[in-house]
């Protein structure tokens, strides 16, 4: 069975109900090489193309990129190994079944509506990235690092006709989505290492330190962007995927895994695409910031546009345009899909079919406006942000707790108010402080996981205590 086969299964067992509130059996569990094509393929994709050449923009140093991407996933595997892995192996139970455990209905029909739209966005910033590939033979202007606005009506049209196809793709079920997806992550991977040796040549580097100077020391910010410390490639790196790691959404995934130890995959991921990957897309843009049309920019001031269409087509042609197509293809439709089934959770009555077209509906017209694409490493801070203190309910529930705060279970609850005011107090405190003092909001994911994971604990062992008397009785 074939990765893509296997996340099928995961995904069409939950929506037809088998395994939804129950754990996984044994004769269902997988092998460590599952996981390991399908982190492989799933983090070479279109975001890459992308957030290489956002590092650039953000006047990273040599050092700092490199080893802060080596430590940064690292991190990001320790996560998935030792929590995500472990305590999916130990309930095989998914993320939105443990969290109604102890969350209740309500409060999950919420957060399945924040993932859902959060989602929407991530799929139009994808949309986004093959829109730039498919303007290429049409010549249109390509949006600009600090647009907000689409470019133009060429722009919109193009938009429009590729979030249909995707959406009408993705709204024909996973196993069309994962078949093509089979296909073309291999292709894809290639293109990456092939952009990357194609812009060395352009570079003229002929060895470590010519490779190294291409950063050197880092320089200054583009327009409308912050300096990038080691600090900021470390905690940001770590936390791109912190909705799936420290926030749990993976467990859904390594709930078929037969051993904690098949987390220790997600490093094909991370230095397949958040390492390798990356640097070959920043690699491409180094080159276009030495082209003329780039100075003409600089020089005036301004940030160059970032658009992964063009920066491939110089490097490998129009190989490089199908890559990109296929990139945002893979990474839109999965992405897409998965916030439909977030939708449907709250409008059980509708069709997969529809919901799915809904959410594309919505990735579309994120994708016109080019901001969530050119401000995605914002954006994806911003996503964990929101989404990984609740993985932190789970994970204090099942190491502090020891899974003894299935409140709103045992007393038949919608909400429970303990998450609601973790949460709530977590993400006020934290997000506020981000703001009045401009702290980097990756450097503030893990205080407010920990304080929110702690603040449920403190809050639940009252209620625990009533529990307790109540079951006494």
């Amino acid at each position: 069975m074939s990765v893509y086969q296997q996340e099928q299964e995961v995904i069409e067992e939950i929506t037809t109900g088998e395994f939804e509130r129950t754990p996984v059996p044994a004769s269902k569990w997988k092998g460590w090489k599952s996981f390991l094509g399908m982190y492989a393929g799933e983090h070479a994709a279109g975001t890459e193309f992308m957030i290489g050449p956002l590092f650039l923009t953000a006047g990273v140093s040599a050092f700092d990129l490199i080893i802060g991407l080596i430590v940064g996933n690292l991190l990001a595997v320790l996560s998935w190994r030792f929590l995500t892995a472990e305590i999916a192996v130990k309930h095989r139970l998914t993320l939105y079944y443990q969290l109604e455990k102890i969350c209740g209905k309500k409060l999950v029909i919420g957060y399945n509506l924040a993932n859902g739209i959060l989602f929407c966005f991530l799929a139009g910033a994808m949309i986004t990235v093959s829109a730039t590939a498919v303007g290429v033979p049409f010549d249109i202007e390509m949006p600009r690092l600090t647009d907000t606005l689409p470019s133009g009506p060429s722009w919109v049209m193009i938009v429009i006709v590729i979030g249909l196809v995707i959406s009408l793709i993705a709204a024909k079920g996973y196993d069309t989505v994962l078949k093509a997806a089979n296909w073309m992550s291999p292709v894809i991977v290639v293109a990456f290492i092939a952009c990357g040796i194609v812009a060395l040549v352009q570079l003229d580097v002929n060895s470590f330190s010519d490779f190294w100077n291409i950063w050197g020391e880092g320089t200054d910010p583009f327009p409308g962007q912050i300096k990038y410390s080691i600090w900021h490639v470390i905690f940001w790196s770590w936390f791109a995927n912190a909705a799936m790691h420290i926030g749990m959404s993976d467990l859904s995934v390594f709930r078929y895994a037969r051993h904690a130890r098949s987390g220790w995959t997600t490093a094909a991921g991370m230095y397949i695409g958040h390492f390798m990957a990356w640097i070959a897309a920043a690699l491409l843009y180094a080159v276009y910031l030495k082209s003329a049309e780039a100075q003409v920019f600089l020089n005036a001031g301004e940030a160059p546009p970032v658009a992964p269409g063009p920066l491939a087509y110089n490097a490998i042609g129009f190989f490089g345009i199908i890559a990109v197509i296929l990139a945002g293809w893979t990474t839109a439709n999965p992405t897409i899909y998965r916030a439909g089934l977030a939708f449907q959770a709250i409008m059980p009555k509708v069709s997969t079919f529809w919901v799915t077209i809904i959410a594309g509906s919505v990735a579309t017209i994120a994708g016109i406006f080019p901001a969530f694409a050119m401000q995605l490493l914002g954006f994806v801070a911003l996503y964990g942000f929101i989404l990984a203190p609740f993985g932190a309910i789970v994970v204090f529930d099942h190491f502090v707790r020891k899974n003894n705060t299935a409140f709103a279970e045992a007393y038949s609850k919608k909400y429970n108010l303990n998450v609601i005011m973790a949460w709530a107090i977590s993400f006020v405190l934290f997000y506020g402080i981000s703001i009045q003092y401009d702290i980097f909001l990756s450097f503030v994911t893990l205080p407010a996981w920990l304080l929110c994971g702690i603040l449920f604990t403190l809050f639940s062992l009252k209620k625990n205590n009533k529990l307790n008397k109540d079951v006494a009785k």
